[in-house]
């Protein structure tokens, strides 16, 4: 008799299925991939919230066809190992799914993306100041989603214990290192990098990770919103000064 599913006992089976699909499934491993450079471009592309928002919503829809995929070929692999027309025809159904999906995505990047008059204004118009909330939603996303290919492709330990990078450390920097751009505060920057070295320390304390491992959970957990709110901007800004300069 299965013992009752806490809530932590519910998000544990769950994500333990989001890795496994991707540890087993190349196509979802690809989304992901494909998912993280159209946060990248999206970002870059100075798409504002509606845009981003649906552009999300493509992409998670991707995501949650090929899980249900998975899902339902495990089923009927389990059900009937042999081949069965049946079978076949359910495999064929929740494969086109996901391939239904997949061209909306196209469809969605498209239209946002391959804009004409869009296109002359983000190469030719004044780039507009980083959207912080934007560009923290942006980079979490990011970081989570790179840190569910860097583990489970590392092949150690458990994604949420253990594995070839702190997650936790790298959460914590992130947060820590969007503090500091969005606050500017000295107080406030030296307690969310206390925090931050504190988490770091007690993964190292509790034998979870190595100081290896801390030290690039903690470069990811920067590198983030670093690029974010500082490089991506300052290289819009270049771009958008070329023109002037070279009329000059």
């Amino acid at each position: 008799m299965l013992r009752p599913k806490t809530p932590v006992d519910s998000f544990r089976f769950a994500l333990h299925g989001v890795l496994l699909s991707f540890k087993t499934q190349r196509h979802l491993r690809i989304h992901f991939t494909l998912a993280v450079v159209a946060l990248v471009g999206g970002f870059l592309w100075g798409l504002n919230r509606i845009e981003l928002l649906i552009l999300i919503g493509a992409i998670t829809l991707v995501i949650l066809a090929e899980l249900f995929n998975t899902a339902l070929e495990a089923v009927v692999d389990l059900v009937t190992p042999e081949y069965h027309p049946l079978a076949k025809v359910a495999k064929d159904v929740a494969a086109g799914a996901v391939l239904v999906a997949a061209v909306n995505a196209a469809l969605v990047g498209t239209l946002l993306f391959l804009n004409g008059p869009q296109i002359q204004l983000r190469i030719h118009g004044t780039p507009t100041p980083v959207d912080p909330v934007q560009a923290f939603a942006i980079g979490l996303l990011m970081l989570l989603i790179l840190l569910v290919i860097w583990k489970v492709q590392g092949g150690k330990g458990r994604f949420l214990q253990g594995g070839v990078v702190s997650g936790h450390t790298a959460i914590a920097f992130f947060l820590c290192t969007s503090v500091l751009f969005l606050a500017q505060h000295a107080l406030i920057a030296f307690l969310t990098i206390l925090l931050a070295l504190l988490v770091a320390q007690s993964r190292v304390e509790a034998g979870i990770h190595t100081v290896r491992e801390v030290m690039l959970g903690a470069l990811l957990g920067v590198m983030i919103p670093v690029v974010l709110y500082r490089v991506i901007p300052m290289l819009l800004y270049l771009i958008a000064l070329r023109p002037a300069g070279a009329g000059n």
